[in-house]
């Protein structure tokens, strides 16, 4: 074994397309985490555990742009969520958190679809 393609815990490197294949299968599930959190909130929490946890291991792929996809999902759904909860002493806190409910449908759908086709979610992650 060439001693260069050992890394420093002794093990060879991953190739960057098994890398990129593991990367996209924890993508895979966090979009399937995020998805059955409309039903069973836990499960979100679990899915933003995983980004952080693993999201050094997709940095510097295109795998990487659903992370950072899938991190903002989640924060910017909390906001609204209480945004919403805030203001239904007022009734239109329903409102927030339907509209909240669709677009969280939209960006796991987006972002499924995107992973699928191997594509990244922002134009300049296409390069990396």
């Amino acid at each position: 074994m060439n001693q260069d393609l050992i890394t420093p815990a002794g093990e060879p490197p991953e190739s960057d397309a098994a890398r990129v294949k593991s990367a996209r299968t924890v993508a895979m599930v966090v979009y399937a985490l995020q998805a059955l959190a409309l039903f069973v909130g836990l499960t979100a929490i679990v899915a933003i555990i995983i980004n952080y946890v693993k999201q050094a291991d997709v940095r510097d792929t295109w795998v990487h742009s659903h992370f950072r996809w899938q991190i903002r999902t989640f924060w910017f759904s909390v906001l609204w969520t209480l945004i919403g909860l805030a203001l239904m002493v007022i009734a239109v806190g329903y409102l927030v958190l339907f509209a909240n409910a669709v677009w969280v449908i939209y960006r796991i759908v987006k972002g499924w679809l995107r992973l699928v086709d191997n594509q990244p979610m922002y134009a300049a992650a296409a390069g990396a």
